[in-house]
């Protein structure tokens, strides 16, 4: 597990939203040509806490746009009003008691069945191919090479999966084809665990954690970004969203649901403002209230387009000069359902911003959910969450033990002495 979750020791008091800052002496939203724009707090439509009792986007899956709904500013000479007293508020994602008492044995279960497809068009083969099977000869392994590459790892980590096994089978004498499976399990769960990187590595020692968040259009960054600070959220930790997408106004409004409904705040501005004006207010206004989190959706883009891609990188840039080292994750939402297209997005995005950790959504719609393999072999870049589902807890932390055993696994119940 990543470990970024765990729950605070104790609670932070509330600060309030006009405290330390000098509305009068900083202008705001004006687009400029620099790498740093002016700092900018008068007029931050920041959206308090509240609680709602049936939020809108409660069913929205991770390609549809939130709903459209008319931006709220507040007047310039007004300070945005301060959040609320200084105990934690309550936050509507808790869990229902049922859902608290489910065992790690019954969400592996969920795994493997929002898995099914990647399970069936891989494992399921696997087995029909080695069934009756008498020895390990070239024909065998022919057969192997077209159904990985069917389930989307890809060639170079095909041949380079197969290369391995081969030399195993050498190595070890081998002739009976049932071993494949195992040695092949074993080396897909090797080739994950070089990618892991703990949390410790990229969560600073001290101020707010900044995670910025690219992708192309319609993978779900948005939703993502949701989830992602739901997990936060309950692990006791503040978090605050910046809408560094003001290309979309439903983008804008989207987020701000989201912070509705799991009782964050959102800074944002009107569509169509500098997103790295926004971006640099954002980092101003959560450093000097102490969030513990701080996460930047951004406008989607093609990783074809290079001048939307120069745009991130100008926003990176203000990024590190506003607070040192930061961002320090940049989170690439990838849509499993593209296939090998995910990986020509994650390299030029890559090349742009150095992408350090991937969210890959819809692997439950895919039956190549190879691709996992084949992002972290062949880029190098962990998978961070998984999406599986609708629901705000479809979004899951990768875990590759966990993973690679609900891909081979056939009796959930042979498990559960590698769940946490």
């Amino acid at each position: 597990m990543l470990g970024w979750f765990k729950k605070k020791k104790k609670k932070k008091e509330k600060i309030s939203a006009t405290e330390g800052i000098d509305t009068n002496d900083i202008g705001f939203g004006q687009e400029k040509d620099s790498d740093e724009p002016a700092s900018a707090i008068n007029g931050i439509a920041v959206e308090d806490a509240i609680e709602i009792e049936e939020p809108a986007i409660s069913h929205i899956r991770d390609d549809e746009q939130g709903p459209e709904m008319p931006a709220v500013e507040m007047p310039d000479a007004q300070a945005p009003e301060s959040v609320a007293d200084s105990s934690e508020p309550e936050h509507i994602i808790q869990r229902e008691p049922a859902e608290q008492k489910k065992d790690s044995l019954s969400l592996f279960r969920r795994l493997q069945q929002r898995l099914s497809k990647t399970r069936s068009s891989l494992v399921y083969r696997l087995d029909t191919l080695f069934l009756g099977k008498k020895e390990i000869d070239q024909e065998l392994f022919d057969d192997l090479e077209e159904i990985l590459i069917t389930a989307d790892l890809g060639v170079m980590t095909t041949q380079e999966l197969l290369d391995d096994v081969r030399k195993e089978v050498r190595r070890k004498e081998l002739k009976d084809p049932q071993v494949l499976k195992g040695l092949l399990q074993e080396k897909i769960l090797a080739y994950l665990q070089e990618t892991d990187v703990p949390a410790e590595m990229i969560m600073p020692k001290t101020g707010p954690f900044v995670i910025m968040v690219v992708g192309v259009n319609g993978v779900g960054k948005t939703t993502s970004i949701g989830k992602i600070a739901a997990k936060f959220v309950r692990s006791g930790h503040s978090v605050l969203l910046i809408a560094g997408d003001t290309f979309r106004a439903a983008a804008i409004d989207q987020l701000k649901i989201w912070g509705e409904r799991i009782g964050v705040e959102v800074v944002a501005q009107k569509q169509g403002a500098d997103p790295s004006s926004v971006v640099y207010d954002g980092i101003e206004y959560g450093t000097a209230r102490k969030f513990d989190v701080i996460i930047i959706d951004t406008a989607g883009r093609l990783h074809t387009q290079v001048n939307l891609m120069e745009e991130l990188k100008k926003i990176k840039r203000v990024i590190a000069k506003k607070l040192k080292n930061a961002p320090h994750e940049v989170m690439l939402v990838l849509d499993a359902t593209t296939g090998q297209n995910g990986i020509s997005q994650a390299k030029l995005f890559n090349e742009a911003v150095t992408v350090t950790g991937i969210t890959l959504t819809k692997l439950d719609g895919t039956a190549k959910g190879g691709i996992v393999v084949n992002i972290c072999r062949e880029l190098n870049i962990p998978v961070r969450f998984i999406g599986i589902g609708e629901q705000i807890d479809d979004l899951r932390d990768f875990d590759t033990k966990e993973f690679v055993d609900a891909l081979f696994k056939t009796n959930g119940g042979d498990n559960q002495e590698v769940l946490h």
